[in-house]
């Protein structure tokens, strides 16, 4: 089989390639480069650059190399901005995905495995999150996911599509250093930004109902996640053709994480001495969101590997040796 990533030249699909290699897969990219850095593609993955509404360039792409099933990555991720940009982001990931169910659907390809989100769950009252949990997203980036999901179950039932939605948690680390996160919209990079500016990193909020009163998160290392997709490819590529899978998946590792807890592990790794300013919170953005990672452990055997201090690392490490511009 061949698999397209779908925003494979961005920070967790380029993870995403690379552990699909490993494991045999025939790979290739397509990513509009929006945030994404051609750098990351591996020289020998073909990569096309498009973006997911362009459905000619799509369905070019899925014909010429003999794609058999999508790796979906490709949307815009921030709860602040899309709170602010509301338009923008139902356009990005409700018609994104819109336009390539439909490229997929007249090319005959039937497998997706599709980033989701735990902000699909809202503001839940439970310590720990299963996939049951009613889903009562609270910002349109949560919304853009949850409706993903309900795309892919309706397209499922109509036509047969196999897809597995992979709601993972708070992302962190590099597989390598040249893989690392330089965005500005995840925790970690974003401290790591403002030291490098010599200011204060600042924490949103300290007044929510939490230990410290910071958020509280379950990180996960992005090189477990990458591998939790490649287990979920495996799922896909070996059901018999007669079943059709549809199911969701929390990745995680269970354990809840709070904001000013991380930035500890960054002075801890970093050997660097700062202070932080403590401003209001961001909108959109619950108390706390922790996974339980039970289903995904029990059905493909995926567990995570790496701790907070791994992370926090691996990312200092790709930030050092490739710092952002």
């Amino acid at each position: 089989m061949t698999w397209m990533v779908t925003g494979g030249a961005g920070y967790i699909g380029a993870h995403i390639v690379r552990s699909l290699q490993e494991h045999g897969h025939r790979v290739v990219v397509l990513d509009d480069l929006s945030t994404g850095e051609a750098r990351k593609v591996p020289d020998d993955v073909p990569f096309v650059q498009a973006t997911v509404l362009d459905r000619v360039a799509v369905e070019k792409a899925l014909r010429e190399y003999d794609v058999t099933g999508v790796v979906h990555m490709a949307a815009k991720k921030a709860v602040g901005e899309s709170v602010e940009r509301p338009i923008h982001y139902y356009r990005e990931n409700v018609d994104g995905l819109l336009s390539l169910l439909e490229a997929m659907d007249d090319v005959g390809v039937k497998s997706m495995v599709y980033s989701s989100s735990a902000a699909t769950f809202g503001m839940p009252d439970v310590e720990m999150l299963t996939e049951e949990y009613d889903c009562r997203p609270v910002n349109p980036y949560g919304e853009t996911k949850l409706i993903g999901e309900w795309l892919m179950n309706d397209i499922a039932r109509a036509s047969g599509l196999d897809w597995v939605s992979m709601r993972y948690f708070n992302v962190a680390g590099a597989g390598a250093p040249e893989l690392g996160d330089t965005g500005i919209f995840n925790l970690i990079p974003m401290v790591f930004r403002a030291l490098s500016q010599g200011q204060n990193p600042q924490v949103f909020g300290d007044d929510y109902a939490t230990p410290d009163g910071s958020c509280v998160r379950d990180y996960i290392h992005v090189t477990d996640l990458a591998d939790a997709h490649v287990a979920a490819v495996d799922l896909l590529g070996n059901q018999p053709a007669e079943t059709v899978v549809g199911t969701v998946y929390n990745v995680g590792r269970g354990e809840g994480i709070s904001v000013k807890e991380v930035i500890d592990a960054v002075r801890q790794v970093t050997g660097l001495e700062f202070a932080v300013d403590i401003v209001g919170r961001r909108p959109g953005d619950p108390a706390a969101l922790v996974a339980s990672a039970d289903k995904i452990t029990a059905e493909l055997g995926w567990s995570a590997r790496y701790n907070l201090n791994d992370m926090v690392a691996s990312a200092w490490q790709a930030w050092q040796a490739y710092p952002p511009a």
